[in-house]
């Protein structure tokens, strides 16, 4: 979705407000608004964020695809924003969300960040919630 004259006021500053990369993405953390783990970071653009505001539910841009992502649009683990922060530098934006199904990550697990250094090296910490080829084409 792009930027359009029918843009409202409130819209306009939403966008005004953010401090785009030199790519014109801007960080995004996704959050669980009920206990608080981080799920996942991803990035927006100008259209995702907005997208993202006018449905209620997460729309990232997708750096490997070229294009807006729909969080949820092929395993159906949307992410229903329960609301928007911007950190202090303008720079990043954090999300706190619902997550359907449980699974935020493309592995079929709950969290993206279930990789934990032990000091020696990188542990699975988290399971497989379903297994991917179950969600996805």
């Amino acid at each position: 979705m792009s930027e359009t004259p029918e843009m409202g006021q409130e819209e306009r500053a939403l966008l005004d407000e953010v401090r785009w990369g030199g790519d014109g993405l801007i960080a995004a953390i996704a959050q669980d608004a009920d206990d608080g783990t981080v799920l996942m970071v991803a990035w927006m653009n100008r259209a995702a964020l907005l997208e993202t505001v006018r449905s209620g539910y997460a729309v990232y841009w997708s750096r490997s695809r070229g294009r807006l992502w729909r969080k949820g649009e092929e395993s159906g683990h949307v992410q229903q924003v329960v609301s928007l922060a911007l950190d202090c530098d303008g720079d990043a934006v954090l999300l706190k969300v619902r997550q359907t199904g449980g699974i935020a990550c493309h592995t079929g697990r709950r969290s993206c960040f279930y990789r934990q250094w032990d000091g020696q090296i990188w542990r699975e910490m988290l399971p497989v919630v379903k297994d991917p080829k179950e969600f996805y084409r």
